[in-house]
């Protein structure tokens, strides 16, 4: 009896197979993951299971009992070869063919790689899954000098570990600033400062063109400049994973593309989560999000559509950064605004800025500040007055009935 079959093992995978079964679908559910681990998490990879502050099996989404108790089929360390849509059929690494009523690509993203000299050297990481980290950790000894290739959000946050951990640490940045790409000059600066006051070496403007080591590495090369390494991570981007559906002849353009059920351009198969680019309403454009929310969302609305109750995808996207003890939470995209607007003092390390275009609220970056961070999610595309926000003695929350 063929039932419904999903290929990936991070959150959306996770949360399909549950989701399947609290919906009362008694078919057969399989999940395919190429890791000998079950869906887990990936955000603390690189903060508390990075420091050593959680084990393995409090990463994990579900306990693996959870999977035999609903009577999920958990087929790790297996890769799908091959999507046969005209047959609804999912050939595997083991020879073994499945056949699906539905069939749900939950395939992520994998880390952008460096193609220089030298960078297959030991002791060069990426960060991407547990068994990446668990190589990572090994090497996180105090004294060691610590360099980390690109000033991004997991960059950061595995500076922000290094520090707590006693290592010297430094990272190199090719643009301008750090966290260009992703936010504005204003956090940058933030961010920039944070880190510096705690001890790490930032810079900017450079660019690796290698790295030298006798059996590992132990330099990273910047032009005339050298830096020592014993341990290197590289977090420089990722890519998402589209092959298998690309050949299989589904539609795919920076993601697969899917409507707004999650629905690919073959009626029986969705995708969710990382791999997936779809139409965001709220925002106007479609999207291919990098974000824990999205991919739960999705793979919620995915089961949904399968089992003929139709639903909409539509969220404004919202993430998180954990470094040293701030919590950074933002919502919506800051590079869509014209203005901004600071409700407190970032020298306290808790405040949160509202980002507007003509007067209506379309993102906000929030600090230690969680109330505001609630309420902008609900504020998202109202007009408010600019006052109102950097008032601190004015409560948000009049705002929302307006």
């Amino acid at each position: 009896m063929s039932g419904v079959v999903i290929i990936g093992g991070g959150h959306a995978a996770g949360q399909a197979a549950a989701s399947l079964r609290q919906a009362g679908y008694e078919r057969d559910v399989t999940l395919i993951g190429d890791e000998p681990h079950a869906p887990y998490q990936r955000p603390p990879l690189s903060k508390a299971y990075l420091k050593g502050e959680l084990s393995a099996d409090k990463v994990l989404l579900r306990a693996a009992s959870f999977y035999e108790d609903k009577n999920i089929t958990l087929q790790l360390e297996t890769r799908a070869t091959q999507i046969d849509p005209a047959h609804q059929r999912v050939s595997l690494g083991t020879d073994q063919q499945l056949d699906y009523e539905h069939l749900l690509i939950c395939t992520g993203s994998r880390p952008r790689r460096l193609n220089l000299e030298g960078s297959d050297l030991p002791g060069i990481h990426y960060l991407r899954t547990m068994d990446d980290v668990d190589g990572i950790r090994e090497g996180m000894r105090p004294g060691a000098n610590l360099v980390i290739v690109g000033g991004g959000y997991i960059g950061l946050e595995v500076a922000s570990v290094g520090i707590g951990l006693g290592l010297n640490v430094r990272v190199l940045e090719m643009e301008q600033r750090i966290l260009q790409r992703v936010t504005t000059p204003t956090m940058s600066a933030f961010y920039q400062q944070l880190h510096s006051d705690r001890g790490v070496h930032i810079h900017t403007d450079t660019t690796v063109q290698g790295f030298a080591g006798t059996d590992r590495v132990e330099q990273v090369l910047c032009g005339d400049q050298a830096f020592d390494a014993d341990i290197v991570v590289v977090g420089i981007g990722v890519v998402p994973n589209v092959e298998l559906a690309e050949a299989a002849g589904l539609r795919c353009e920076n993601g697969i593309v899917v409507d707004e059920h999650c629905r690919t351009s073959d009626p029986h198969i969705f995708a969710a989560g990382d791999c997936s680019n779809h139409p965001n309403p709220l925002l106007g454009r479609r999207l291919r999000l990098e974000s824990v929310p999205n991919a739960m969302e999705q793979a919620r609305v995915s089961v949904a559509n399968m089992l003929g109750d139709p639903k909409t995808y539509a969220a404004v996207p919202w993430f998180w950064s954990d470094q040293y003890e701030l919590k950074l939470q933002m919502v919506g995209f800051s590079a869509d605004g014209d203005s901004e607007v600071l409700r407190g003092d970032m020298a306290s390390n808790q405040f949160a800025i509202f980002y507007l275009k003509a007067g209506t609220v379309v993102a906000a970056d929030a600090v230690n500040s969680p109330k505001e961070f609630m309420i902008c999610k609900q504020l998202i595309g109202k007009g408010v007055n600019p006052d109102d926000l950097k008032n601190t003695d004015f409560d948000l929350r009049g705002l929302l009935a307006a």
